[in-house]
């Protein structure tokens, strides 16, 4: 290789690069899985030295949490401490949360939460924030469920999981309107009646 035909990068603030760096995991990620999520193939997409994932993250691994921490980041976003439960449920099963790239990205990072020690503490925070956004939510909703309200947003999460994933290996099976209404038809008996399908 010449000189001529080296990669040329160009330079950005830090914070941008970092950021840049990040995306491209993600990206990554939702094309390819976890196998994909190698130096060579993020510095590649973000058009960037593989020296900068060490200076930016400490290394892939510091990387990784960092995607972690991104992809949940749109979902927590979008949980305002207002947020009704019926919008709450529009919400986990919009299309910006239930797209078959997201569905990509969670599966892979899932995977390795159960290997990785500064995954699970990053998906520790991040799930503690989620099941209190969903907890409030069911209390705004019912507020005799209040007692039992983060047991009830930990099945919630769990029941949305399954259906993401049952999305994911059988699309012609599971819609999202599909998944949301039967959402809904678990928790009405308990928290009474919630209204159908505001957004699509």
């Amino acid at each position: 290789m010449t000189i001529s035909d080296a990669p040329r990068f160009r330079r950005y603030a830090s914070e941008v690069r970092a950021a840049m760096l990040v995306e491209a995991g993600l990206a990554t990620l939702a094309e390819g899985g976890i196998t994909a999520f190698t130096v060579d193939n993020i510095c590649r997409r973000a058009q960037a030295s593989r020296g900068l994932i060490a200076h930016h993250f400490g290394g892939k691994d510091g990387l990784l949490v960092a995607v972690y921490h991104a992809a949940y980041t749109p979902l927590l976003a979008d949980l305002s401490p207002d947020l009704t439960l019926p919008a709450l449920l529009d919400r986990l099963f919009s299309k910006a949360h239930f797209s078959r790239a997201t569905l990509n990205i969670w599966l892979a990072l899932w995977g390795e939460v159960a290997v990785n020690a500064d995954l699970q503490i990053e998906h520790r925070r991040n799930y503690g924030a989620f099941r209190a956004a969903v907890a409030r939510a069911i209390v705004r909703h019912a507020p005799t469920a209040a007692p039992h309200a983060d047991d009830l947003a930990t099945a919630l999460i769990a029941l949305a999981d399954g259906l993401w994933l049952e999305l994911c290996i059988a699309p012609d099976l599971m819609t999202a309107p599909r998944a949301r209404q039967i959402c809904a038809g678990l928790l009405e008996p308990i928290l009474g009646p919630l209204p159908p399908l505001i957004q699509q």
